[in-house]
């Protein structure tokens, strides 16, 4: 969630970019379980490569399960622009995913049309805030597909 969801308690970049390395720690040290308010949400780590510099981030976002597949949504809360890691997603798309008990590389597409629908939809079943930012914003919030590529990481 959290990128994906930049609460509205978080005011600003610094205050985000705080909470997200907190999240990040916690994951990590924890086996992906995390406490407050992402307590029972299924996260991700997704690291990123930057569209222009190249460096490489790592966003925690909430997830669904499409089959094989990883379903993210680049809703930033329903704010009328998508996240950075959307932007660097569709410019290098080979990226590297944590969950709690492995880490592997998947390729990432943006799902359009009635796939789009169908996989936002089901998130939000599962996640009403989503359903919300949808409500919240003129922008069509993008469905992102994570699918895994050949080798592990660990």
């Amino acid at each position: 969630m959290t990128d994906a969801d930049e609460s509205a308690t978080l005011t600003d970049e610094g205050d985000l970019n705080e909470f997200n390395r907190s999240l990040i720690a916690e994951f990590r040290a924890n086996g992906g379980k995390v406490g407050g308010m992402f307590a029972g949400v299924p996260l991700l780590l997704l690291n990123h490569k930057g569209a222009r510099s190249g460096v490489v981030r790592t966003a925690p976002l909430a997830y669904t399960r499409d089959g094989d597949r990883l379903v993210i949504i680049a809703s930033k809360g329903g704010a009328p622009t998508n996240p950075d890691w959307y932007h660097n997603l569709v410019a290098n798309p080979e990226t590297t995913v944590e969950l709690p008990q492995e880490t592997f590389r998947a390729r990432a597409s943006v799902a359009e049309g009635a796939e789009r629908d169908r996989l936002y939809d089901a998130m939000a079943a599962q996640m009403p805030n989503f359903a919300e930012y949808q409500r919240n914003t003129t922008r069509r919030i993008p469905v992102v597909v994570l699918e895994r590529a050949e080798g592990q990481v660990s």
